[in-house]
C-alpha cells in the first residue's frame, strides 16, 4: 500500500513560491511465519514546488471597460481557506482582501471601492484572479498578488497598462482667417496624449496652425487641431487621432466647397470706397461738434445762472459772459499742509479750527506758524473756477497761493509773498458763499459773491509758476486786527465794465493784499 504525507518546510520571507515536502510511506507486507505477519513502513522524502504565478508581460486595459488580472497557484491547489491580498505598491495599500472565506471591503483603498471582484468560481482550483470595473489612467501601473495558508505563503507581480481610444474626431469651420478659412478637429477621452495630424486626400501630411491638448477630471486627454485653408489649397481635409499604445487611428474627413470662401464683388468695392470717403467728410464735423459740446458741458451752471439772471444790471452779463469760459474744478484739501490748529472733514472738502494743538508730524508741507491749509489741486495754464461756502463764519481768508509759498515761521500772506487772497470785513452785509475764478494766462483772481450775485474783487498779477488752491469749505477760524477790504462800485452799462482794485491795508499802508497781524496771520 502506498499513502501521501505532506509537511511544510520552514516560511521563508519574499520568495516568489513556497516548497513543501510530499512523503511517501510504503507498507510492505513481509511474511515471517505463516500465522503471524511483521508490517514494515519504509519513509521516502519528495520534494515538490508551489508557486504564486502571473502573466510575464503587461495587460492592457481600455478606459472605462473593466479588465480581469489573471492569477493562480501551481500546482492548483484550493485557496477558499487561505488569504489572498491584491495590493499596488505597499502591502498596506489594500485594493481587494479575502480572508477566512470573506471578502473585506472595508480594507480597500477609498479609490477601488465598489470596483473590484475576486473570482470565486475557480478559487477551489487555485484561481484567485481579480476583476477591476471602471478603468481609469489611474489604474495604470504594478499589481501584486499575495497568498497565504497557515503553512506557506507567496506572490506574483503584474503590470496594467490603460488606453483610451477616444471619441471620433469632430471638424467644424470657425471663420476667416489671414485671407482663408480656419477649420478645427477636436476630439476627447484619450490615453495616452495622443497624435493628431491633418492630411490631404493623396493622404500627405499638412503643418496645423495651430494644436492644443489637455486632460479632463478622469485624466483623459481632449485635443484640439486647427488648419488655415485658402481656396487654392487643398479642398479635401482629413483630421487623423492615433492612440500610439493600442496602434489605432480614427479619422473625419471634410470637403470645402467654393461658397465657403471669400468673394469681393466690384459694387462692394465701390461702397467702401465711398464710405471712407463719407467718414473722411464727416470726422472732422463730429469732431468739432463734440469739442464744442464738450466745452459747453464743462461750463459751470452756477455762472450760467448768474449770466442769464433778468436781474442783473445791464453792464455785467457781457462781463460775466467773456470771463468764464472755464473748468470746473473739484476742491480737495492737502492735510499735509493744514496747521496743526485745524481739523479736516473725512472727505477734505472742509475744514475748521480748533483751539487744541494736533499732535501732526513736522513735514517742510505743513504751515506751523500760521492758520492756513493748501488744496491739492495745482495750476499752470488755463481758466479754473471752484466755490467756497463760508456760512455764518466771520474769520477766514480764502483765494490761491503760489505752491513756493513759505510754510515755515510768519509771513505775511499778500501778492509779494505769493498769495492772493481775501478776508471779510465789517460789512453792512456779510458774504456767506465765495465763487473763485482764476485765469492763469491773463494773470487775474476775482472773488464773487453768490448769494448776491455780486463780483466784488479782483487781483491782475503775472503769474510765472504753478498754484495750489488755499481755502476751507465750511468755517475757517481766524484772528485778525486792522484789516479792512475796499468794496467794490457796480458797473457803467454804458461801457465794459472791469472792477477795481481793493486793497488791504495794515496800519495805513496800502498792499495789493496784506492780511498779517503780529499774532496771528491768515
Amino acid at each position: 500500500y502506498r499513502y501521501q504525507l505532506v509537511v511544510s518546510d520552514t516560511l521563508k520571507g519574499g520568495s516568489e513560491f513556497t516548497s513543501v515536502r510530499s512523503v511517501l510511506f510504503y507498507f510492505l507486507d513481509v511474511p515471517i511465519l505463516s500465522s503471524f505477519q511483521i508490517k514494515f513502513c519504509v519513509l521516502v522524502p519528495l520534494t515538490v514546488n508551489f508557486k504564486v504565478k502571473g502573466p510575464d508581460h503587461p495587460i492592457t486595459a481600455i478606459a472605462g471597460k473593466e479588465i480581469v488580472l489573471p492569477c493562480h497557484l501551481l500546482p492548483r491547489i484550493s485557496a477558499e481557506n487561505m488569504e489572498v491580498r491584491w495590493y499596488r505598491t505597499q502591502f498596506l495599500e489594500v485594493i481587494h482582501l479575502y480572508k477566512d472565506g470573506v471578502d473585506h471591503y472595508e480594507k480597500q483603498m477609498p479609490s477601488y471601492q465598489g470596483r473590484t471582484e475576486l473570482l470565486r468560481d475557480g478559487i477551489a482550483d487555485g484561481n484567485i484572479a481579480l476583476r477591476i470595473y471602471r478603468i481609469t489612467p489611474a489604474d495604470e501601473g504594478h499589481y501584486s498578488c499575495f497568498i497565504q495558508s497557515s503553512t506557506f505563503y507567496g506572490e506574483a507581480m503584474l503590470e496594467l497598462k490603460v488606453a483610451g481610444f477616444g471619441s471620433d474626431p469632430r471638424i467644424s469651420i470657425e471663420g476667416y482667417q489671414e485671407r482663408g478659412i480656419r477649420v478645427v478637429c477636436e476630439s476627447a477621452g484619450w490615453y495616452p496624449e495622443p497624435e493628431a495630424q491633418w492630411r490631404d486626400q493623396n493622404g500627405q501630411l499638412l503643418a496645423s496652425s495651430s494644436e492644443t491638448k489637455s486632460k479632463d477630471a478622469n485624466g483623459l486627454f481632449q485635443m484640439q487641431i486647427s488648419i488655415v485653408t485658402t481656396e487654392n489649397d487643398n479642398r479635401d481635409l482629413s483630421c487623423f487621432v492615433r492612440n500610439p499604445r493600442l496602434n489605432q487611428e480614427k479619422e473625419s474627413t471634410i470637403y470645402i466647397t467654393d461658397v465657403f470662401f471669400p468673394r469681393v464683388s466690384p459694387w462692394m468695392v465701390a461702397v467702401c470706397v465711398i464710405l471712407a470717403l463719407l467718414g473722411f467728410l464727416i470726422f472732422p464735423a463730429i469732431y468739432y461738434f463734440w469739442k464744442k459740446h464738450k466745452a459747453k458741458a464743462e461750463e459751470p451752471m452756477e455762472i450760467l445762472d448768474l449770466v442769464n439772471n433778468p436781474s442783473l444790471p445791464q453792464g455785467w452779463a457781457r462781463y460775466l459772459t467773456t470771463q468764464f469760459f472755464l473748468s470746473l474744478v473739484d476742491v480737495t484739501l492737502d492735510p499735509d499742509t493744514a496747521y496743526p490748529h485745524l481739523i479736516l472733514s473725512e472727505n477734505r472738502k472742509s475744514v475748521e479750527w480748533r483751539s487744541q494743538h494736533r499732535d501732526v508730524p513736522d513735514c517742510p508741507k505743513r504751515f506751523d506758524c500760521v492758520t492756513c491749509v493748501l488744496g491739492y489741486e495745482g495750476f499752470t495754464s488755463g481758466r479754473h473756477y471752484w466755490e467756497i461756502d463760508v456760512g455764518d463764519g466771520i474769520n477766514w481768508g480764502v483765494g490761491v497761493a503760489r505752491e513756493t509759498v513759505s510754510r515755515k515761521g510768519w509771513i505775511h500772506f499778500s501778492p509779494q509773498e505769493g498769495v492772493w487772497a481775501v478776508i471779510p470785513l465789517s460789512l453792512s452785509k456779510s458774504i456767506r458763499k465765495i465763487g473763485i475764478y482764476l485765469d492763469y494766462e491773463r494773470g487775474r483772481v476775482a472773488f464773487y459773491d453768490l448769494v448776491r450775485e455780486d463780483p466784488f474783487f479782483t487781483f491782475t498779477a503775472h503769474f510765472l509758476s504753478s498754484w495750489c488752491i488755499y481755502s476751507q469749505l465750511t468755517v475757517y477760524v481766524l484772528r485778525l486786527r486792522e484789516v479792512w477790504l475796499q468794496e467794490v462800485e457796480g458797473p457803467d452799462p454804458k461801457r465794459e465794465w472791469t472792477p477795481k482794485k481793493g486793497c488791504l491795508t495794515e496800519r495805513g499802508t496800502p498792499h495789493g493784499l496784506h492780511g498779517a497781524t503780529s499774532g496771528h496771520d491768515l
